[in-house]
């Protein structure tokens, strides 16, 4: 029988902010997440406690390429690793500049200290899996969901009744509320919803989130999820109907959430926590785009 680990890449020596899943089956261990390449001396340190070598890893299974989810995958790759990700996501993996850069005018010069290099994965070791797909490991079958609207390059991943979420399940520090990740380009509030119902009709018994770990209330998260998503996507609409600069919304937003995650009973270190994973400024310019994508008709 499959046996499923949570691997903690302490990202920013901070715990419990970005996880990886180290599951060992018939036909050997594989990993889904492999997180930033700054978090690497943690992942391997964590795959070898777990009795194994990085070169054992032969298949990676990615939710979605934001870096701190696939950032590491080329490294895997370098050891013949195939690498599984949805095909959107395929091109910038087999050549990253343009996702780096895209990230680098957010970033700025924070790059590598948050995230590490990148480095192109060749093309053949980059397999495209897509709803519908089952991806076999003997004793462990994996279905594949498409949950866009994080971002449109999103999957995720079952085994019998548990799923790995990636991002579209949102944030969740162990039994803290939870907090959707909105950051630009990709939000869609109405792709995301269907996402998410798409989950709950799937009846799952605990959810693997990558921020962070093991949740055995799926279908109360969830609904959590939904109702948050439509209460920052709102607080944002009047400064966007105003053309309010990003700069003056940031602060006035991150002010809200910190009132809310206090009011949820959160204390100030473990709402640093959620910061680190899901820093609360970068959701102001997707739910911008969100809303001027809307009013565009683009979505």
């Amino acid at each position: 029988m499959y046996k499923i680990h949570t691997i903690d890449l302490y990202f920013q020596s901070e715990k419990h902010s970005i996880g990886a899943f180290l599951i060992e089956t018939e036909k050997g261990p594989i990993l889904i997440e492999t997180g930033p390449e700054s978090t690497w001396e943690c992942l391997e340190k964590g795959i070898q406690d777990l009795g194994y070598q990085v070169e054992d890893i032969q298949h990676v299974l990615l939710t979605h390429i934001h870096f701190d989810h696939a950032g590491a995958a080329w490294k895997f790759a370098k050891n013949g690793a195939k690498i599984y990700v949805h095909p959107i996501g395929i091109p910038h993996l087999a050549n990253p500049e343009k996702l780096w850069n895209s990230a680098k005018m957010i970033y700025t010069n924070k790059m590598e200290m948050l995230w590490g290099t990148m480095e192109s994965i060749p093309e053949e070791q980059l397999i495209p899996v897509d709803e519908g797909d089952t991806i076999d490991f003997g004793d462990a079958q994996i279905k594949v969901w498409y949950t866009p609207g994080h971002a449109v390059h999103h999957n995720a991943y079952q085994i019998d009744d548990i799923i790995f979420t990636g991002d579209v399940a949102g944030v969740r520090i162990g039994d803290g509320p939870v907090a959707p990740p909105c950051p630009p380009p990709d939000i869609n509030v109405e792709l995301w919803k269907k996402s998410i119902h798409k989950l709950k009709n799937l009846k799952p018994q605990a959810l693997y989130l990558t921020h962070f770990s093991l949740q055995y209330n799926p279908q109360e998260l969830l609904t959590n999820l939904e109702i948050k998503i439509d209460d920052w996507a709102n607080f944002i609409k009047p400064f966007y109907d105003n053309q309010t600069p990003p700069e003056e919304i940031v602060p006035q937003f991150m002010a809200y959430t910190r009132s809310q995650f206090l009011a949820e009973g959160l204390h100030s270190e473990e709402i640093q926590t959620y910061e680190l994973a899901n820093p609360s400024w970068m959701s102001v310019n997707g739910l911008l785009r969100y809303w001027k994508l809307k009013e565009q008709g683009r979505i």
